[in-house]
């Protein structure tokens, strides 16, 4: 085939785009280069399907384990200072009010041994209001077995799915627990011990919450932990769980009582550090086979040239400029990078919307739990693909792609034509 080649040729022209075509396809005397063309593909297609897949899980996995911390422990959490919180309703009541503010739900809270005839376990057990319980959506709506009306009057509590299955109990079973702070009497204090029948059984989906929390009606709850018309704190839910700073003043205000309040940054601070640090870090560890692919286009397209010397060599001779035969390999090498990443940007968009079912697909095929509730908290594989943060992935894919084609394409444009049909 001749190639007519003109110096006035515009950049990128199709002679250019039509001979970096060529140099992709495969012969059996450039098998080798091919070779090396392919695993560069498909590291750089594996390397951006995995960084978005492993950012899309990550977002996740704070996304909902966010969800489940605050939806059950509320946002702020008020305590009282210098006298107890027996005034808790009408607080309540004025804190509900403050602008930003979804509820506020007066608790008991305190630990205990619950147990049964097949067990015991610590659990932590919660005083509620009645009309308050149901406005507790991570309760209210996910309940598993019986009934959270008329909870006040019941007598009864409402366990995690976890625990009851620890004590091998059901709704409408009996659940004794076990408090060491009961009775004072002239010997000292005794424990409380007292039996209560399960009216729901609720799964909030972390498995740290459903294996721990019981709650029961708020006079019972004081009565059991001696609180005598008192309150242990008051949880704050907001509409927007940023702006914790934002409603601290508004609530002081609204107060109008000594308080000390805390939120759940502060008591979350730790664990969601901790998942920030591994994401970052995750971010840059993966990045690196984006990286290593990308190197592999560097030796992929020196090879190339090394072949393609006298080609070069009889395209300067026809009128070919230094520019044109840049270009050309420029193209070659860019063509490997931006078709791998837009081909990991569609596999790892497709893995991350369906990876609780791939999950649960591998997990029929292999038999094994690949997801354990016990060790990550969730009882499903979560993924939130986040549209900024995939643009980062493919735009630093094509551009390490693209910086890889440079000193090849420069190499490939400052070869002699003289030397290169000499020894070619």
């Amino acid at each position: 085939m001749t190639v007519s080649v003109n110096r006035s040729t515009m950049p990128f022209a199709p002679f250019e785009w039509m001979l970096a075509g060529r140099y992709l396809r495969t012969r059996r005397r450039e098998g080798f280069v091919s070779v090396i063309a392919l695993f560069s593909f498909l590291g750089i297609m594996l390397g951006v399907a995995t960084l978005i897949i492993v950012l899309s899980v990550m977002n996740g996995f704070r996304r909902e384990l966010l969800d489940k911390i605050v939806g059950i422990n509320g946002h702020i959490f008020v305590s009282a200072i210098e006298r107890p919180l027996t005034d808790y309703a009408e607080v309540a009541d004025r804190l509900s009010k403050v602008y930003g503010i979804r509820r506020a739900i007066p608790l008991v809270e305190g630990q205990a041994f619950a147990s049964s005839q097949n067990g015991g376990s610590g659990v932590l057990v919660r005083g509620v209001r009645g009309e308050d319980i149901g406005r507790i959506s991570a309760i209210a709506d996910n309940l598993k077995q019986g009934t959270i009306e008329g909870f006040e009057k019941s007598g009864g509590v409402a366990v995690g799915r976890r625990v009851a299955e620890g004590l091998g109990l059901q709704a409408g079973d009996t659940i004794t627990l076990i408090s060491p702070r009961g009775a004072q009497t002239p010997f000292g204090m005794t424990p409380r011990i007292k039996s209560y029948p399960i009216t729901a059984i609720f799964e909030i989906g972390m498995s740290e919450f459903d294996a721990t929390f019981v709650y029961m009606p708020m006079a019972e709850a004081q009565s059991f932990f001696n609180k005598d018309g008192d309150v242990t704190v008051i949880e704050i839910f907001l509409d927007d769980a940023d702006k914790v700073d934002d409603a601290r003043s508004a609530l002081e205000q609204a107060a109008e009582r000594p308080i000390v309040m805390s939120d759940w940054r502060q008591r979350n601070r730790t664990f969601f550090s901790a998942l920030e640090v591994e994401r970052n870090v995750m971010f840059l560890i993966l990045t690196l086979i984006v990286l290593v692919a990308a190197l592999n286009i560097v030796s992929g397209l020196i090879m190339l040239v090394k072949d393609k010397s006298s080609d070069i060599a009889i395209l300067r001779t026809m009128g070919a400029t230094r520019g044109a035969i840049m270009r050309i390999f420029l193209v070659t090498g860019a063509s490997i990078g931006v078709v791998g990443t837009l081909a990991g940007f569609a596999l790892g968009l497709a893995f991350s919307l369906n990876v609780e079912s791939i999950r649960q697909l591998l997990a029929r095929i292999t038999g094994a739990n690949l997801f354990p509730a016990e060790l990550y908290f969730l009882s499903r594989l979560p993924a939130e693909v986040n549209g900024s943060e995939v643009a980062t992935v493919v735009t630093l894919a094509m551009v390490l792609s693209l910086l890889a084609t440079l000193y090849p394409s420069w190499k490939a444009a400052r070869l002699d034509p003289v030397q290169a049909l000499r020894y070619g």
